[in-house]
């Protein structure tokens, strides 16, 4: 059941979220803690306090994602400046407004644009809907509670679109679920419609790694926090303190990986478990993956479904990728 609610004259938010979700998550978080090598999916991180801890990391010194992409949105926002007219404006994953502002900024007539954040945290729609309703008047704002994993199919269409996946969300598919994710993508769009997809680049490991271990600890209690989001999902007795943050550059499969090592023997319970699970001292859950890429490998990627680059927006040290996509 979908509900849709008022939230003020220019805002309404429309809840997709089924409510049998709590029970996929719960077959998920349990696949994945009897699993061999344990794991939890990376869509646990962005609960209220993960979110709050994510938005801290993107304004460390250390991780310069942020800070290279911006100002390759301020170019890509001058390259479709004649084009943001009559559209409707979706960011896929919607936690900070800054960068959909940088594309807003170029708008001339609001009153003709829709602004869509599709995400998962309600919270996360509403914060950013009321700041960029303050900042710029007339835009109306349609948000959609949803999980882009499997809800693309709920977007409207009603008008010609640009979809915007920013930040380096895409490294979190493995290869072939990245492949699968932009084929979907592929088939909800229409052939004037625009994709934009933010690529982290392969570069040297000290600089991967320092953005992946900050000096202060944000990304160690971000990564932490997924077990306290995990036992409020299956009533778990998980105790963050037993684990430490551990993160490291795979060059094998040019991704960053993020684990959760025990600092001692685990004995994991849950009303939701079919047994007792033993964590060993020194064992890992593994929680996510970010992947790096070339521009053959963006290449790859985007051959393998029905898009093609219209345009690649890249700084001078090649760090990070904006790539303008459209239909074949």
């Amino acid at each position: 059941m979908v509900e849709t609610i008022q939230h003020s004259d220019n805002i309404t938010i429309q809840n997709c979220i089924a409510r049998n979700n709590s029970n996929n998550y719960k077959a998920e978080i349990i696949a994945g803690l009897t699993d061999t090598q344990k794991r939890i999916s990376s869509s646990l991180f962005y609960d209220e306090i993960g979110s709050r801890l994510f938005e801290k990391i993107t304004k460390l010194s250390e991780y310069y994602p942020p800070r290279i992409e911006k100002p390759l949105l301020e170019k890509l926002a001058e390259h479709l400046r004649s084009e943001l007219d009559n559209i409707d404006l979706i960011e896929i994953g919607s936690g900070d407004c800054s960068k959909i502002s940088i594309l807003l900024d170029g708008v001339i007539k609001f009153s003709s644009i829709r602004y869509i954040p599709f995400d998962i945290s309600k919270n996360a729609i509403i914060k950013s809907a009321e700041i960029l309703a303050n900042k710029y008047g007339s835009l109306k704002i349609h948000g959609m509670v949803a999980d882009f994993y499997t809800q693309l199919g709920l977007i409207p269409n009603s008008k010609r679109r640009i979809f915007c996946f920013f930040g380096s969300t895409i490294g979190n598919f493995d290869r072939d679920e990245a492949k699968i994710f932009l084929k979907e993508f592929s088939n909800n769009m229409n052939q004037n419609d625009y994709l934009i997809i933010g690529f982290d680049m392969v570069k040297s490991v000290g600089i991967l790694h320092r953005a992946y271990n900050d000096e202060q600890g944000i990304t160690a209690k971000f990564n932490q926090n997924i077990l306290n989001v995990v036992n409020k999902q299956i009533a778990s007795n998980f105790n963050t303190e037993d684990f430490e943050h551990y993160a490291f550059y795979n060059a094998g499969k040019n991704r960053i990986e993020m684990h959760l090592q025990a600092k001692r023997e685990i004995t994991l319970s849950s009303p939701n478990l079919p047994d007792i699970i033993c964590i060993g001292k020194g064992e890992t859950i593994h929680t996510e993956n970010s992947y790096k890429f070339t521009n053959q490998m963006i290449e790859d990627l985007v051959d393998s479904s029905d898009l093609c680059i219209k345009e690649l927006f890249s700084d001078d040290e090649q760090w990070f990728t904006e790539v303008l996509l459209t239909k074949k």
